[in-house]
């Protein structure tokens, strides 16, 4: 099945973990080989797949989508779609599999997207959301989740967001991730829309006291966990993404700041040591050594002798027969020069 556990033994995780820090779906980069390291480093973070729409399950890519760790979890599957059909056989498919929620895009402004009625622009027909979010809820008993934007084009009052919210929480969805920004559809590239539109927390914190039955995830421009921490009195929970990938070491700290959980943290080469029956692993069953390898660049970032590792990495990984040694030898090098 999609969740077969892999021959090597996982990491101690927590089971559940309250959706008070998450790490955000980030299309291309949170596969499983991503999850898993950033695992290592977090016992208690949420994890989120990247965006995977329903059709493409339902056409059959069950192994390469909803393949994963029992590690991994908690761990999140997001759906794309419209349709609330489809929408629904696909979240089964993924409880089914053990994903522990199915998340509902309502925020992606890319143009594809748009053209295939959904992501951002559904933001515009909240009954249809609460139609797919019923629908969803009908098919799994895991929590269905939507994580959206504050509006989109010229809708974006706050009596705009207010009035999505409500419609789509009385179809039975309680936990929303709300991105502080707004999407332009037309105009603004993808890349564009998570910097351009001005971000407004303030709007977020008015829709948790509004709505404090539900469970209310901030998103957007926040990059430390000193700034995670300041939201958190507001809100029930802060989701980072690019700055996790690009400095993922900063998960270390995770349990131990936001959650009082006093396990000691990995170090950096602990780390790469603790991968290595993964990746054995995974050569066994012919996946490249670049496959894993490219999610761990930013792990010494800011540290003598990055520039070392990401060289050693970008260099060798690729090579025909890389294996485990190659991470070692980076991680050796990275040592000569601390």
């Amino acid at each position: 099945s999609a969740g077969t556990p892999d021959m090597e033994r996982p990491p101690q995780t927590a089971t559940h973990s309250p959706w008070r820090f998450c790490v955000a779906p980030m299309l291309d980069w949170t596969d499983r080989h991503c999850r898993y390291f950033l695992r290592l480093l977090s016992r208690r973070a949420r994890l989120y797949s990247e965006m995977i729409t329903a059709s493409a399950l339902l056409r059959g890519a069950t192994r390469r989508w909803l393949a994963h760790h029992p590690a991994e979890h908690p761990l999140a599957l997001q759906l794309g779609g419209g349709e609330a059909a489809a929408l629904a056989c696909a979240a089964r498919l993924a409880a089914d599999a053990g994903f522990d929620e199915i998340n509902l895009n309502v925020g992606c402004p890319s143009d594809r997207v748009h053209a295939g009625r959904f992501g951002a622009c559904l933001m515009a027909e909240p009954e249809r959301v609460a139609e797919s979010v019923a629908a969803m809820r009908a098919a799994v008993r895991v929590p269905v989740t939507v994580k959206t934007r504050l509006g989109i084009d010229h809708h974006d009052s706050y009596e705009f967001l207010h009035r999505f919210v409500s419609t789509v929480a009385e179809a039975g969805c309680t936990t929303f991730i709300i991105h502080a920004r707004k999407a332009w559809l037309r105009g603004l590239s993808p890349r564009e829309n998570r910097s351009v539109p001005p971000l407004d927390y303030a709007r977020v914190y008015r829709l948790k006291q509004d709505f404090p039955q539900l469970t209310i995830v901030i998103n957007g421009g926040i990059t430390t966990l000193e700034q995670s921490a300041a939201h958190l009195p507001r809100v029930d929970g802060v989701m980072l993404g690019r700055a996790v990938y690009h400095d993922p070491y900063l998960l270390a700290a995770v349990d131990r700041s936001l959650f009082g959980d006093p396990t000691p943290a990995p170090s950096r080469h602990e780390v790469v040591a603790r991968l290595q029956p993964y990746v054995a692993t995974q050569l066994a069953r012919g996946t490249p050594l670049q496959a894993i390898s490219r999610h761990l660049l930013g792990l010494f970032q800011g540290q003598p002798g990055a520039r070392a590792w990401r060289r050693h990495l970008s260099e060798q990984a690729h090579r025909q027969g890389a294996d485990g040694r190659v991470l070692l030898d980076a991680a050796r090098q990275v040592r000569r020069r601390g």
